[in-house]
């Protein structure tokens, strides 16, 4: 990592937190905190990785302002977390994606999904686009099939590759190294699938303000396990499709169509969830310039889930060829943002996590 004025204020937070302590049981942060006594950056930006942004140091905090000190660890992690996502960036060039991230984010879904709009357009009849397709291959009337497996496959798969080579200089830079895997790696996976930091110990973390509540938590879990879901629904129709020979659309009971409906509501649910606790949330605890990036994606999210359920709705209607065309535009703008986006905490909050797990 390198210098900054965020970095260098964390550090400033950091050695005060150090010397009080009240706040060592809060979270992971903490515990790894206390064993060190000094702040060299690259640390700063583990530590941040490591941070959930829970808030609760923030309002237990004596030195929080009003007072001189001014400390709010929450904000300035956020700071450096994103400043990390720039700096081990893969394709370099591509870092600079990060600035304005919210307009890029919305600029992208925009063109995209208007490119796929007019390329259906340009290539298929007004008969097939708006004409009423059932049965198996009723998607592929509209879009053909392979067509969507490159567009898809290849957008997914560079976001695959640009998050794991971003995740593993973050890695390499920040002191992971050698070292035992098999225990902590399990510990990590644990406190990710269960996002225990973000538990408050049982009595939930301050989503809003000063009060406790379990809401953001629950939140991340329905917008998380949802997209899970759908991802598992791809993965069964893709065997579906090579392994039986059986074409989309499927049965409303068949077991894609039941995952991708469970985990579209949860996605929708989630990413509504956590807009609105952005919206009536207290702002001091949070980096005002980086809130469009999060509001972006989460946007982007909730129009891909929902697109998919109405498109489920409307799978046998005149609508279907247009809403199919809108999804796909959607899913491939997130795809193509994944890697530049607020989504790669994920995969950096794991490594920070492994790297706890093992200096525990």
């Amino acid at each position: 990592m390198r210098e900054t004025d965020a970095i260098a204020e964390a550090r400033r937070n950091l050695e005060i937190c150090n010397a009080c302590r009240y706040c060592e049981g809060y979270c992971a942060v903490f515990p790894a905190m206390e064993l060190r006594r000094e702040f060299p950056a690259v640390d700063l930006g583990y530590l941040a990785n490591l941070c959930h942004g829970c808030r609760g140091c923030f309002y237990s905090c004596q030195y929080a302002a009003p007072h001189e000190f001014g400390i709010n660890l929450p904000k300035v992690f956020a700071e450096i977390r994103q400043e990390s996502y720039v700096q081990y960036a893969w394709p370099r060039p591509l870092a600079k994606l990060f600035d304005r991230n919210g307009t890029v984010v919305s600029v992208a879904a925009a063109l995209i999904t208007a490119l796929v709009m007019i390329g259906t357009a340009l290539f298929q009849s007004p008969e097939r686009l708006f004409g009423t397709h059932r049965g198996e291959g009723a998607f592929y009337a509209v879009i053909p099939h392979n067509v969507m497996v490159l567009l898809a496959g290849s957008t997914f798969v560079f976001a695959l590759v640009a998050i794991a080579i971003s995740v593993a200089r973050f890695w390499r830079e920040a002191g992971g190294g050698a070292g035992p895997v098999g225990e902590p790696l399990l510990q990590a996976f644990r406190d990710a699938m269960t996002l225990k930091n973000l538990g408050g110990g049982g009595h939930g973390c301050n989503d809003r303000d000063g009060s406790f509540a379990t809401s953001r938590r629950n939140l991340h879990h329905a917008l998380f396990y949802g997209f899970l879901l759908c991802f598992a629904s791809t993965n069964v129709a893709t065997f579906y499709h090579y392994g039986l020979g059986l074409q989309a659309p499927y049965g409303y009971l068949s077991v894609p169509v039941v995952l991708g409906t469970v985990g579209g509501i949860g996605m929708t649910v989630g990413a509504t969830g956590l807009i609105w606790l952005k919206i009536v949330g207290d702002p001091e605890p949070v980096s005002r310039r980086l809130l469009g990036a999060d509001y972006a994606m989460l946007v982007l999210l909730w129009l891909v889930a929902v697109t998919g359920l109405v498109l489920l709705a409307v799978r046998a209607t005149p609508a279907m060829g247009v809403t199919l065309a809108i999804h796909l535009g959607f899913v491939l703008a997130l795809f193509v943002a994944l890697p530049y986006s607020r989504m790669v905490h994920g995969a950096y909050r794991f490594a920070a996590l492994v790297r706890a797990a093992r200096e525990r």
